[in-house]
């Protein structure tokens, strides 16, 4: 069974903010030492130039890994978390490098890397957003809706433009409100549309990531370690916060996470296929 890991920024003093692959292929070794057989390197928003030369190390290792992989995670492509978000639901991100969603811009960021780039997040709300999902969705790429000020509506206009996913539902977004449940609202509510959750003691209570899996069709869940430079053996006893006292990211190896659930009550069927069934079909969804 294989086991993967979506949505991860870094770990053990490196991170996909770089250009070296040597960087990208340390993440992969450390990530399959906690038993991670597959890895989406996450790109955060940054100015043009710099998320390419962040895929850039990441398409390299991947190359390297083609010849000789050894026991660590393979490389399943690149995740570009941005640009195109909304700087009111910026969370830890540099709301300064975000930008209006344009074809020429998407053009400018993607072009050369378009067999490498598996998922970008988009706020589905911004002015041009929807031909932005359309187009990209056309390429073969997932959408996923996230750092995002959405209505239901707005979401529900994003899905059916052709995104399939939810970037870490309940994080950096509208929550839900009885008059206006807002993306996380669609995202439980659509039973079509996928989900991303941090399931560590930090980003989401247990009490949620229990309604999550209760409310939720279990087929439809991807737990994700969102994890960044300074998550370093994934234990859950400190999480990952800035200067501000922000959580810019996760703790845990997805492994840790599916045990941490499981010792809570979700069943142990549902929280592997968090980490295998659901995130492959989601990579085949589009």
């Amino acid at each position: 069974m294989k086991i993967y890991d979506i949505h991860t920024h870094g770990i053990g003093g490196y991170h996909t903010k770089t250009e070296s692959a040597d960087d990208i292929l340390r993440i992969a070794e450390i990530q399959g030492s906690h038993g991670i057989s597959d890895i989406i390197p996450t790109i955060y928003p940054s100015p043009i130039k710099a998320m390419r030369q962040n895929m850039d190390a990441v398409k390299k290792a991947m190359k390297i890994q083609m010849h000789s992989k050894g026991k660590a995670a393979m490389i399943n492509g690149v995740y570009l978390e941005g640009p195109f978000l909304n700087p009111l639901r910026c969370g830890a991100l540099d709301a300064s490098s975000f930008q209006q969603p344009h074809e020429s811009l998407l053009k400018q960021l993607v072009e050369g890397f378009e067999d490498v780039i598996r998922i970008i997040t988009v706020a589905p709300e911004l002015d041009g957003s929807v031909g932005l999902i359309q187009k990209i969705s056309d390429m073969g790429i997932i959408v996923s809706m996230g750092h995002s000020d959405a209505t239901y509506n707005e979401a529900e206009t994003g899905y059916n433009a052709g995104a399939r996913g939810i970037t870490h539902l309940f994080n950096a977004m509208r929550g839900i409100h009885h008059r206006e449940p807002g993306l996380a609202g669609f995202g439980l509510m659509n039973n079509d549309v996928y989900v991303e959750i941090i399931a560590d003691p930090f980003h989401l209570d247990k009490r949620m990531v229990d309604y999550i899996f209760h409310s939720k069709s279990n087929d439809k869940i991807i737990v994700i370690s969102d994890s960044v430079k300074y998550s370093s053996t994934g234990t859950s006893s400190e999480g990952i916060w800035n200067e501000h006292s922000r959580l810019i990211g996760g703790s845990m190896a997805v492994t840790e996470s599916v045990n941490l659930m499981m010792s809570r009550g979700v069943k142990k069927e549902s929280a592997m296929k968090a980490v295998s069934h659901n995130p492959e079909q989601y990579l085949q969804s589009i």
